[in-house]
C-alpha cells in the first residue's frame, strides 16, 4: 500500500474542494493518505501531523498550494528523497507547475510507475562560531545572507574550496540552486540556470563595486563566507522561510546536500515552457 502524504496552502478557497476528491480518489487506488495539521483543520478534522511527520510517513508526497508551500516541504522530504508532486493553487509556481486539471493523471502516472521525477539538488548549509557548529540546514532555492533594515554595507569574506575569491561589499550575497535561480536570484539580476544543471551561483545584492557579477560554479565547491562587519545587523536565511541571526566572524559554509530532491513536472509541457509561460517571454 502506497502512503501519499498531503500538504495544503489553506487559505485558497478551492482547497478544501480538491482535498475531498482527491482523498476519494486515493481510498478508491487502495492509497492510505496522511494529511498535514493545515489541511486537517481546512476539513474540520483532528487527523492531522506536523508537516515534516507527514513527509516522514510518506511515499510521496503531494502540495496543493504555490512555491512556498512546496518549499516547507521540501527540505524534510529530501532528507529520504520522498518524491514531491507540485498542484499550483497558488500564483507564479514556478515549483508548483501542476495545473488542476492534471491532477489525477499524472498523479496515477506516478504511483504506476510510468512517471520518472526530475532529481533537483539540495543545498547543505553549516555555521561555525569560533570553531564550534552553531547551527545546520539544508534548502532546495537558496542560502541569503543580508543585512538588517538599518544596517549599512556588509563585508563577506568568500572562498572556495579554500581558495579566496573576493570580499563582497554589498547589501548581502544569495548562493543559489539551479531551482532557486528563478527565484531571489532572479530578481537580484542572477542568471536563470536549467534546473538539473550540475551548478550553483553567487549573486551579490546590490554590491558597492558594481564589477562584482554573479558568478556561477560547479555544484561539488564548498563554499565558505565570513561575516566580517562587526557592527551590523546580519542574518542568514534558507528558502526565504528559516532565519539564523549572524554575529562576526562568523563562517557560512554551503556545498551540495548529499541528498536530492525528486521533483515531479508536468509530462505535458518542457521545461522552457515554464519560464516563456511565467516570466511572459516574447511578449510586448
Amino acid at each position: 500500500m502506497k502512503t501519499v502524504g498531503i500538504a495544503t496552502k489553506p487559505r485558497r478557497p478551492e482547497a478544501a474542494d480538491v482535498l475531498r476528491k482527491l482523498l476519494s480518489w486515493l481510498e478508491g487506488r487502495g492509497c492510505r493518505a496522511v494529511i498535514d495539521e493545515e489541511t486537517a483543520r481546512l476539513l474540520g478534522r483532528a487527523d492531522g501531523v506536523p508537516r515534516d511527520r507527514a513527509a516522514a510517513q510518506a511515499d510521496i508526497m503531494i502540495v496543493l498550494g504555490g512555491d512556498g508551500t512546496l518549499l516547507s516541504v521540501a527540505r524534510t522530504a529530501a532528507l529520504r528523497e520522498v518524491p514531491v508532486l507540485g498542484v499550483n493553487l497558488g500564483g507564479l509556481g514556478f515549483l508548483t507547475e501542476i495545473p488542476l486539471d492534471e491532477l489525477f493523471a499524472v498523479l496515477g502516472a506516478v504511483l504506476d510507475g510510468e512517471l520518472r521525477p526530475t532529481r533537483r539538488l539540495m543545498l547543505a548549509c553549516r555555521v561555525t562560531r569560533t570553531g564550534s557548529t552553531v547551527a545546520e540546514y539544508v534548502a532546495l532555492n537558496d542560502a541569503v545572507i543580508n543585512k538588517g533594515a538599518m544596517s549599512r554595507i556588509i563585508d563577506l569574506e568568500t572562498s572556495i574550496d579554500g581558495e579566496y575569491v573576493t570580499t563582497y561589499r554589498a547589501d548581502g550575497l544569495i548562493v543559489s540552486t539551479p531551482t532557486g535561480s528563478t527565484a531571489y536570484c532572479l530578481a537580484a539580476g542572477g542568471p536563470i540556470l536549467y534546473p538539473t544543471l550540475a551548478a550553483l551561483v553567487l549573486t551579490p545584492i546590490c554590491p558597492h563595486t558594481l564589477t562584482n557579477r554573479p558568478l556561477v560554479v560547479p555544484d561539488d565547491v564548498r563554499i565558505e563566507i565570513v561575516q566580517g562587519s562587526a557592527s551590523e545587523e546580519v542574518s542568514l536565511t534558507l528558502d526565504g522561510q528559516i532565519g539564523f541571526q549572524l554575529q562576526h566572524r562568523d563562517v557560512i559554509a554551503i556545498e551540495r546536500a548529499p541528498n536530492i530532491l525528486p521533483l515531479i513536472a508536468s509530462p505535458k509541457r518542457t521545461y522552457f515552457e515554464v519560464p516563456r509561460t511565467k516570466l511572459k517571454w516574447g511578449e510586448r
